[in-house]
């Protein structure tokens, strides 16, 4: 019998030979050519600044970032030269991340840790820096407050070099689906079963852990029990919710006891969207400067209406800049007459007024139980002066919208009404970014020439 000889580690492996072409007969006989071999392993010298041309969008992202103002998102870092801990991660690298992702349309967290390792752009943002997806989930739902203070401070940069004058504006809401199910909405009764459901799992998860803390699925059973206290806290949440919920259907006229929340996002809300359908979902509202299409101010209703969205806009956008627009333009479902009378006192309102009853009526003409502001929007709107300037609104607000949608602003990742403005502030920020390289690139490092030269780059 043959001795078998066992392949030692260092021995010579053939290459594998290439995938061999069809012969091709020629005049003078058969061609010879070069076909690809993708199976062979090769090993390139290279740097990762070298991977990505100047005027990448991604160098763009960091060159924002890297003069934002990040103090808020510091703050929050324990780790400190000389002592103890684990090192944090800069936050301009997670900021960068998602900015750029944002941009690029992606809105998954689980993604974007793909991305990180796949794709030079994002490979160049972390600088081999390891991000794993828990802590770029974190970052973008810790730093409200300072995503808001940094879409304060991308608008004031403009207006301090005149790029922006903040004469007009108009507002908009766009309804963006939650991340939570039809099914996930249920009535008092169901949701008092399901928190019983998941009190009894959270008690008996807990209790296996300590009778057998040694056991080698206690990795897996603490993280299922840490699943169970979320569930268990988001029902609770749509229990308190349910008094809100059940004051609108009887306003509505209809009975108490049809008000139903979800118990995956309590705060998520059935509304009709575009299509004509209803979902659950999120009332993202947006105020847009109408001469740059800058956003200035940001807001999340969870109600399907813009109704009640004017005054707390143009409040909003005051405090934000010291200033209030002259003229604010929105669509036929926010001119409310109380609405209008608490924006008058800072803002021209542009909208447009309903058909009255009476076709023999004049809807310009201010009525006798109207207010003094009421009664001069009225009139305001009849004249053609008016209407030339409330087409702005659409060209203005439907192109934001638009974008956004462009950039994967359809279906939220993110649950409850706080993380849900988040993402609404990192949308701003990165459209702002892109309308400061057209209107002020010199903010950005970039000359005057740079927005053509670095269209074509990104």
């Amino acid at each position: 019998m043959a001795e078998q000889t066992q392949p030692r580690l260092f021995d010579e492996q053939a290459a594998p030979a290439p995938e061999l072409a069809q012969p091709r007969p020629l005049a003078g006989g058969v061609a010879r050519v070069l076909m690809p071999n993708r199976t062979q392993l090769e090993l390139r010298a290279s740097d990762l600044d070298a991977l990505l041309p100047e005027g990448h969008r991604a160098r763009l992202v960091w060159a924002w970032v890297e003069q934002a103002d990040l103090g808020g998102m510091y703050a929050g870092i324990r780790a400190v030269e000389g002592g103890s801990g684990r090192t944090a991660i800069a936050p301009e690298i997670l900021f960068a991340l998602w900015l750029y992702a944002t941009l690029e349309g992606v809105g998954s967290a689980r993604a974007l840790a793909r991305l990180t390792e796949e794709h030079d752009a994002y490979r160049w943002i972390c600088g081999g820096v390891s991000v794993n997806y828990h802590t770029r989930a974190d970052f973008r739902r810790a730093h409200g407050e300072t995503l808001d203070a940094l879409l304060s401070d991308s608008v004031a940069a403009l207006l301090s070099v005149g790029a922006l004058t903040l004469k007009r504006v108009a507002q908009d809401g766009t309804r963006v689906r939650a991340s939570a199910g039809a099914a996930s909405f249920r009535r008092g009764e169901t949701r008092e079963r399901c928190l019983e459901e998941a009190r009894t799992q959270v008690e008996r998860l807990k209790g296996e852990i300590e009778a057998d803390p040694g056991a080698p699925t206690r990795r897996q059973r603490a993280a299922q029990e840490r699943a169970a206290r979320e569930r268990q806290a988001r029902v609770e949440q749509a229990l308190k919710r349910l008094p809100e919920m059940a004051a609108i259907k009887a306003k509505q006229g209809k009975k108490r006891a049809e008000a139903r929340v979800s118990t995956t996002d309590a705060e998520a809300t059935v509304m009709k969207m575009g299509d004509g359908g209803f979902r659950p979902a999120y009332n993202a509202q947006l105020a847009t400067d109408t001469q740059t299409q800058v956003i200035v101010g940001v807001e999340v209703a969870t109600v399907g209406t813009d109704m009640a969205q004017l005054s707390p806009m143009v409040e909003q956008v005051g405090e934000r800049y010291g200033k209030h627009p002259e003229e604010w333009l929105v669509d036929g479902g926010y001119p409310a007459h109380e609405q209008i009378e608490q924006a008058a006192e800072h803002t021209k309102v542009y909208a447009p007024v309903p058909k009255p009853k009476d076709p023999g009526s004049d809807p310009y003409v201010a009525k006798d139980d109207d207010s003094a502001a009421v009664g001069a929007w009225r009139e305001r709107m009849g004249s053609n002066e008016a209407k030339e300037i409330y087409k702005e609104r659409a060209a203005t607000a439907e192109c934001v919208n638009a974008l956004a949608r462009e950039r994967g602003l359809i279906r939220l990742r993110v649950r409850g009404k706080a993380k849900v403005r988040c993402v609404l502030l990192l949308h701003a920020l990165a459209h702002n970014l892109m309308r400061t390289l057209a209107l002020a690139p010199e903010l950005l490092g970039y000359g005057r020439g740079a927005p053509s030269d670095l269209a074509i780059a990104t």
